[in-house]
């Protein structure tokens, strides 16, 4: 079994009261970026395990932790999408979403007793990837389901969830870490200015640890905006170009969140680090513009799933940045 992250004991000790709590359907919720998978995967292990230990956790040892290690648990199933690296054999990437047909094949399983006569598991994730009939088909496993199979759904997106599923499902809301908690896992994890990672990355600590790898690109980009009227759009954009586009606008809606924050509150949350050069910059700013810019960013986002030419993307992001943020 992998270890708990240090904000997830609270967790484990609710999850221990649902061992034997007869449910066909637990539902991981919470924000993204706080283990909810592995929080579950955890859970999965502990149920199918032959000899847990005292505190819950799987043993580690038994035949069945081997055969969950290997992937090759007869009583245990994974959902997921296929991965968006992988083509099929005409060449065309793989979904991004989990299909119907992922979820009819698991009928084969549900109607199988278990290996082990014990628990039967499946875990989907995150479940928001389902398409419509792919959540149609599981309701049909949920109205009936065999005794001893459990379902558990992991999602950050439960409002994308059919209302009718999320009925069928127990809602189990994964915690969130303090602030000081997740500065100091990170910091024990090796990045650099722990505190500020965090707030970047909307204080979730595995997007922070994510993040830490464009770390270089985001400082660039911030560099940059923090003094619009000198930026020079074609040499950023150029620079930024590998950068995932999603990336880089989030780092955007980031930064000019708080410019809209210390212009309207006097607060900022994504760069406390920045508040003084913040404070400075908005003083001539039209509130008005900033809120433009958010919706510009918000349809940026949209956009740039699908972009065919980055460096054009970039380009017309920082110009309408610019355009927006030097005082006229």
């Amino acid at each position: 079994m992998s270890e708990l992250y240090p904000w997830q004991q609270d967790d484990w000790t609710r999850l221990q009261a649902l061992r034997t709590r007869a449910s066909q359907a637990l539902l991981f919720q919470g924000m993204k970026g706080t283990g909810k998978l592995e929080l579950a995967l955890n859970f999965a292990r502990t149920l199918l395990c032959r000899q847990p230990l005292d505190n819950g956790c799987a043993c580690g040892e038994c035949p069945a932790c081997h055969w969950l290690l290997q992937g090759s648990h007869p009583d245990f199933r994974f959902l997921q999408p296929e991965s968006e690296t992988e083509e099929d054999e005409a060449g065309k990437k793989a979904s991004r979403q989990i299909s119907v047909a992922q979820i009819r094949a698991l009928s084969d399983f549900t109607g199988m007793t278990a290996h082990q006569g014990g628990r039967r598991v499946v875990i989907i994730h995150p479940a928001e990837a389902m398409n419509a009939n792919a959540a149609n088909a599981l309701l049909k496993s949920l109205e009936e389901p065999p005794p001893g199979l459990l379902f558990i759904l992991v999602t950050h997106k439960a409002q994308a969830l059919l209302p009718t599923l999320l009925s069928r499902c127990l809602a189990f809301n994964v915690t969130v870490p303090d602030a000081a908690t997740a500065v100091r896992w990170l910091a024990g994890q090796g990045i650099k200015n722990p505190a500020d990672a965090l707030a970047l990355a909307g204080f979730s600590p595995l997007q922070a640890m994510q993040g830490a790898d464009g770390s270089e690109a985001r400082e660039k980009l911030l560099r940059a905006v923090r003094q619009p009227a000198a930026l020079d759009v074609f040499a950023l954009a150029d620079a930024l170009q590998k950068t995932p586009q999603v990336l880089v606008v989030q780092w955007l809606q980031q930064w000019c969140y708080d410019l809209m924050s210390q212009k309207l509150t006097g607060k900022v949350r994504y760069h406390p680090a920045d508040q003084a050069n913040i404070a400075k910059r908005v003083e001539n700013l039209d509130a008005l513009n900033l809120a433009r810019l958010q919706s510009y960013l918000q349809t940026a986002k949209k956009e740039a799933q699908h972009t065919l030419n980055p460096k054009l993307f970039f380009e017309s992001l920082l110009f309408t940045y610019c355009q927006l943020t030097c005082p006229s």
